[in-house]
């Protein structure tokens, strides 16, 4: 009957044992010293050999003539061990045998001293799988363990162990392999089983392992279809997509091109490509991307194979913001992926958002529109042809450039706007507008001529909106007179106790307010008045403006 190949090339030995060489060494001198701890606590991922290592162990504690605290398995109980006949080494799946009883039979059992071997041993996988009563009943015996009583713990989740469990063990941590430990020791095999495999599929498979020497060893006996093991026939066997296909894919997302993307991913779908596969590709490509984007000789790239030209080209067309925003779309369409009935609707979905960011509202997305508008603020601003106000308040501005015609943008300016010519610094009167006034205002149709005029008060109430108790002394224009003379404003009032109030109490406010519309520092000068005097003519045009500006002071 055919081995799987994971089991037909399972190590025998510590040596044989790649990548874990900080584990193994330790345990062949213990073995050696005779300095041996009644319980191990082993912690990894899937398959950097956690569970072989724990079988080696048993062989290695129990073996009639080991060499250099290496197992011969030649011996008798070395083979009985290997073929599971000797039954004081036991193997149990804590998933399937995670109940209280289940650990008081194995606490009833280990009293007893081993029927051949030195040693009972007692392998425990994915121990965090028991129940909190079977923790408990497991504490006792590994409090006070027999002499003749050796357990190995392993699990992939070491959160989950109890940490009175975790304080009697002797806890090794087993590392990720890395792609290059993986494609030697698939290099190997792959010799022994007399296959050329070459180096572009080597390096293809370790990458897809993610640090399990197990998962690239099956990989590698999925792929085996003749003599000869290639890329091309690691991708149609797995339903990878090529990495021409890929940069395709992720080129048109660059360019926002939908229907491109779409297109690509539907020709990838009807070629058998396996769309779950397609967005774990495609996340590790665009990660590949942004870190190539941050630092291009890091040496922290996942596919190592792609072409650097390629990389630095799609790098270029995409922000890091951008490239951030994909991610974090990728990840939360992965994690609704099964979920899902559709996986090629969540890989389109996920292709139209990332080429448009407004289908979204998540802070990925912001940020990247937010990138797109710094970057463009610069070409718009050298591209404007003419720039005019409207006598809505609206800015009308005409550009040059093709590149900008569906540009989405809001100009924001740190500056002050100088409104004033130099001409209206000499002198502009500036009434309070009252906004309880439901008459259009006949200013509209001057607004071009005296734009100052109209929006000087007007701005500076707007500056002062987030402080109503100041607003409500300002608010009565038949009350209030400005009048704006040599860079000094000055604030006429008819009621005493007002002009003292804004005085003492809002000063600094209302000059602040009149620096960031004037664009220039202003004296400030309160006066009580009998009446609001000035130019009839000018005071009745202004005190006019309530009903155009009363909707902007909400």
């Amino acid at each position: 009957m055919y081995q799987a190949l994971y089991r037909k090339y399972r190590p025998r030995c510590f040596g044989d044992v790649a990548g874990q060489e900080h584990i193994t060494e330790t345990l062949r001198r213990q073995i050696v010293n005779d300095r041996l701890s009644h319980a191990y606590l082993f912690v990894g991922t899937r398959g950097p050999g956690k569970t072989t290592c724990a079988k080696i162990l048993s062989r290695a504690v129990n073996c009639m003539s080991p060499v250099d605290g290496e197992p011969c398995n030649k011996c008798m109980f070395c083979v009985g061990i290997e073929e599971g006949s000797i039954l004081d080494v036991l193997e149990l799946d804590a998933a399937s045998n995670n109940s209280v009883d289940n650990v008081r039979e194995l606490r009833d059992e280990a009293i007893y001293s081993p029927a051949v071997v030195k040693k009972r041993v007692y392998i425990v996988d994915e121990v965090h799988m028991l129940s909190l009563s079977a923790f408990n009943a497991l504490l006792k015996i590994l409090e006070e363990p027999p002499e003749h009583i050796l357990f190995v713990l392993a699990t992939t989740e070491l959160h989950k162990v109890p940490a009175t469990i975790q304080g009697r063990c002797q806890k090794f941590s087993f590392k990720r392999l890395s792609p290059a430990v993986i494609s030697a020791r698939l290099d190997s095999i792959a010799s022994k089983e007399g296959l050329s495999l070459t180096e572009d599929a080597s390096a293809k498979l370790s990458m897809l392992a993610d640090g399990s020497m197990r998962d690239g060893i099956s990989l590698l006996d999925q792929c085996i279809s003749g003599d000869v093991v290639d890329l091309e026939s690691v991708q149609s066997t797995l339903g990878l997509a090529g990495q021409q296909e890929l940069s395709q894919l992720v080129d048109k997302v660059a360019d926002r091109d939908v229907i491109s993307a779409l297109g690509i991913l539907d020709r990838l779908y009807d070629d058998g490509r396996d769309m779950a596969s397609l967005l774990g590709e495609m996340t590790s490509f665009i990660r590949d991307l942004l870190v190539f984007k941050l630092s291009p000789d890091s040496g922290l790239l996942v596919n190592t194979d792609f072409d650097m030209v390629a990389l630095s080209g799609l790098s270029n067309k995409l922000t890091s913001e951008r490239l951030f925003f994909c991610l974090d779309v990728l990840k939360d369409i992965i994690a609704g992926v099964s979920r899902s009935g559709s996986t090629k609707l969540c890989v389109e979905l996920c292709l139209i958002k990332m080429c448009d960011e407004r289908l979204t509202d998540d802070p990925g997305a912001l940020l990247s529109r937010i990138s797109k508008l710094e970057k463009g603020i610069p070409t718009l601003t050298s591209s404007v042809n003419v720039a005019s106000l409207n006598p809505d308040s609206s800015l009308t501005v005409s550009v040059s450039s093709p590149d900008i015609k569906d540009f989405e943008t809001v100009i924001i300016t740190e500056e002050p706007l100088n409104i004033l010519s130099e001409e209206e610094t000499e002198e502009s009167v500036i009434i309070i507008p009252d906004e309880k006034t439901d008459e259009p205002s006949p200013c509209l149709e001057d607004m071009t001529q005296e734009p100052s005029l109209c929006h000087i008060w007007a701005g500076i109430l707007d500056y002062l909106k987030g402080e109503p108790s100041v607003r409500v002394l300002l608010n009565d224009s038949k009350k209030v007179q400005a009048v704006l003379q040599d860079k000094t404003l000055i604030v006429n009032f008819t009621d005493s106790y007002t002009a003292d109030q804004v005085k003492h109490s809002f000063s600094d406010l209302i000059k602040d307010a009149a620096r960031n519309i004037l664009g220039y520092d202003v004296n400030l000068h309160i006066e009580v008045v009998d009446s609001i005097g000035g130019d009839v003519s000018k005071i009745d045009k202004l005190d006019s403006l309530s009903a155009f500006v009363s909707s902007n002071f909400d």
